[in-house]
């Protein structure tokens, strides 16, 4: 069951189980999301990547912050549930142009090499198959000295492996963080980040100059 319950986590189906791990996701992801945003030092005119974006309350956040008419996000997403969800959540800003959906692998991401600025990310490396490729991608589409952020609790990571959601051990912090320096990026780092009484953690890394 709990096995079940993390693939749903990692690929929402529109299903009665898909159904609740959205709401899941807008509970409990929120802060996450928010301050990922925020730390990835998001500026007016920047294209930002999310990837994973779920329901979408990401994509909002970020939005929030590219005031110039340059600025624009793009969310990856491998679920079509959440496509769909997201789809609908930011309609207007689809219409508008500042947000572009795509329905696809991060690792095969349907964009021009070194086009984004900022890539932001929250519980969505976990279920990668293979960070390596996940990370090298990543890197292709970053702009050089492009920073990319990740937030994470590493204390309920240790739970949920211990009870068997995640299928294998791609969710330790130290293999996402190898991938992340193999594929090309520096300054390769976790910090604590404490916010509203929750203790966080956050991955940073920056796109080869």
């Amino acid at each position: 069951m709990l096995a079940y319950i993390g693939k749903q986590l990692g690929h929402p189906t529109s299903s009665v189980a898909g159904w609740l791990v959205s709401k899941i996701l807008r509970a409990k992801n929120r802060v996450l999301e928010e301050n990922a945003v925020r730390l990835c030092g998001i500026q007016p005119g920047d294209t930002v990547l999310e990837l994973g974006y779920g329901p979408g309350l990401g994509l909002q956040a970020a939005a929030r912050l590219l005031t110039h008419p340059t600025g624009a996000v793009i969310g990856v997403d491998y679920s079509k549930y959440m496509h769909q969800m997201a789809g609908e959540l930011v309609k207007d800003l689809v219409a508008s142009g500042k947000v572009t959906l795509y329905h696809c692998d991060v690792a095969a991401m349907p964009l021009a090499d070194s086009t984004v600025d900022r890539v932001f990310h929250s519980n969505c490396y976990y279920f990668w198959p293979d960070l390596r490729k996940g990370a090298t991608e990543i890197h292709r589409v970053m702009k050089p000295g492009g920073v990319m952020v990740t937030t994470l609790r590493t204390s309920h990571l240790v739970v949920l492996s211990s009870r068997g959601v995640f299928p294998g051990d791609n969710w330790c912090p130290e293999k996402y963080m190898a991938a992340l320096t193999d594929s090309g990026f520096t300054d390769v780092r976790m910090d604590d980040v404490q916010h509203s009484n929750i203790t966080f953690q956050a991955i940073y890394a920056t796109a080869t100059k």
